[in-house]
C-alpha cells in the first residue's frame, strides 16, 4: 500500500511545473491536500510551506524539509522572429538541452538545434552554450508570442512525465529532485494524522533550494527546531562512466543515503556525530537498509539548516537517483519506501532522541 500511495502522490506532484522562486503550483496543491492533516499551516515570505503537527511535549521538536522547486529556465527576451531567449534557474546542463521539448508558461516549446545537415564537424562535436540557444514556440513574430501570454520572467521547464521501466520498481522523469521528497513528506503527514508524537513535528516544503538553499535557511530560523532533517535526492554513482567506489559509491536500490559529508567549503556539511549515530542506529534497529556515504559534489538543505541560530542538530536522508539534473532522472521506488520508513521511525521515537550529544 505504501508503494501505491507514494507513486500516486509522486505522479501528481511531478506533473507540476515549479522553478525556483515560482513554486506556487506545488505549494497550492499541498495546501489543499495537507490542511486537514495538521494543526497549523502557514506560508512565509520566501514561499516555504510550514505545517505543524503538535506533539505531547515529552520529546524534542522535529523538522523535516523537502524542497518544492525544480531546475529550469526563465524567459529573458523575445526576438522579432518570435524566438525566445532564456537564462538558467539552477543546474540545467547545456549539453542536455538542444532538441528537448519544454513548457514555456503553459505552451509547448522546443530548444532549437541546428540541422545536422548544415553543421560543421566542429559543431557536431562541441557543446553549444545556452547563451546561444533559443526556444521555438511555433510563433512567427514577437507580437504572436506576447499574445500567447508569454512574457519576460516566465518559467520554462522540461516536459517529461514519469515513465516506468519493465522492472516496475524503477521509473524516470523530470523533477524527481525533489518532488519525490515532497511525496514522502506528504505521505508521512497522511499516515501520522491520527497519531500523537512525543514532540512537535514540522513538515516544511522549502523553496529555492536549487539556487542556494535559501528557503530552508529562513524556515529553520523561524521554526527553530531541536532536530532538523533534509529530505532530498542524491546522485547515484553506479553507471559505467563512473568509477563507483572511487568517485561516488552510491547505488540505486540499496537504500536511502545518510550523507556523512556533503558539499565543500562554506556550503558544505559535516554530519553531527550524535545525528549520525541516531540515524544509523534507528535504521539498524528497524532493519532498514541505508547507505552511509560521502558526497562532496553537492549538498542539500542541511548545509543551511545546521548553521542557523546557535547551531541546529541536523541530518539528511537522501534518495539515490541516476542522471541527475536531466529530464530523465531515474529512481528505484524501494529506496523511497525505505527513506519513508526511516523518517517515520525517527518521528515515532522522538522521546528517545532528547539527549543527542556531540560526544556520542
Amino acid at each position: 500500500m505504501i508503494k501505491k500511495n507514494l507513486l500516486e502522490k509522486l505522479q501528481v506532484l511531478q506533473k507540476l511545473n515549479a522553478i525556483s522562486g515560482q513554486e506556487q503550483p506545488v505549494v497550492k496543491l499541498l495546501v489543499n491536500e495537507i490542511s486537514s492533516l495538521v494543526d497549523e499551516l502557514r506560508i512565509d515570505n520566501l514561499g516555504n510551506l510550514i505545517a505543524l503537527k503538535k506533539g505531547l511535549g515529552s520529546g524534542p521538536s522535529l523538522m523535516v524539509a523537502a524542497h518544492t522547486d525544480e531546475i529550469g529556465l526563465i524567459v529573458k527576451s523575445i526576438d522579432e522572429g518570435g524566438f525566445v531567449r532564456f537564462n538558467k534557474i539552477g543546474g540545467m546542463i547545456d549539453a542536455l538541452m538542444p532538441g528537448r521539448k519544454v513548457n514555456v508558461n503553459g505552451h509547448l516549446g522546443i530548444i532549437g538545434v541546428k540541422a545536422g545537415h548544415v553543421q560543421t564537424p566542429e559543431e557536431r562535436n562541441s557543446v553549444v552554450s545556452y547563451k546561444k540557444m533559443y526556444i521555438d514556440v511555433g510563433a512567427a513574430s514577437k507580437a504572436e508570442v506576447l499574445e500567447m501570454g508569454i512574457n519576460i520572467g516566465d518559467p520554462i521547464t522540461n516536459m517529461s512525465e514519469i515513465s516506468f521501466f519493465t522492472n516496475r520498481d524503477k521509473l524516470c522523469g523530470k523533477a524527481l529532485d525533489n518532488r519525490l521528497g515532497c511525496a514522502i513528506l506528504w505521505q508521512m503527514l497522511d499516515d501520522l494524522k491520527t497519531e500523537k508524537l512525543a514532540g512537535d513535528f514540522y513538515a516544511v516544503f522549502s523553496s529555492q533550494e536549487e539556487v542556494g538553499l535559501r528557503g530552508a535557511k529562513v524556515a529553520t530560523f523561524g521554526v527553530n527546531p531541536d532536530i532538523a532533517i533534509a529530505l532530498d535526492t542524491v546522485p547515484a554513482g553506479d553507471t559505467p562512466e563512473i568509477d563507483t567506489e572511487v568517485e561516488l559509491n552510491i547505488y540505486l536500490g540499496q537504500g536511502p543515503v545518510v550523507p556523512l559529508t556533503s558539499g565543500g567549503g562554506v556550503r558544505g556539511n559535516l554530519l553531527h556525530p550524535g545525528m549520525k549515530k541516531m540515524l544509523l542506529e534507528t535504521a539498524a534497529k528497524h532493519d532498514i537498509p541505508v547507505q552511509a556515504a560521502l558526497f562532496l559534489g553537492g549538498t542539500s538543505d542541511i548545509s543551511s539548516m545546521h548553521l542557523e541560530r546557535d547551531g541546529i542538530l541536523s541530518g539528511a536522508v537522501t534518495i539515490p537517483r541516476r542522471y541527475s539534473h536531466s529530464a530523465v532522472e531515474m529512481m528505484d521506488i524501494n529506496d523511497a519506501i525505505n527513506g519513508y520508513k526511516l523518517l517515520m521511525a525517527v518521528a515515532r521515537e522522538l522521546e528517545q532522541h532528547k539527549n543527542i550529544s556531540f560526544l556520542d
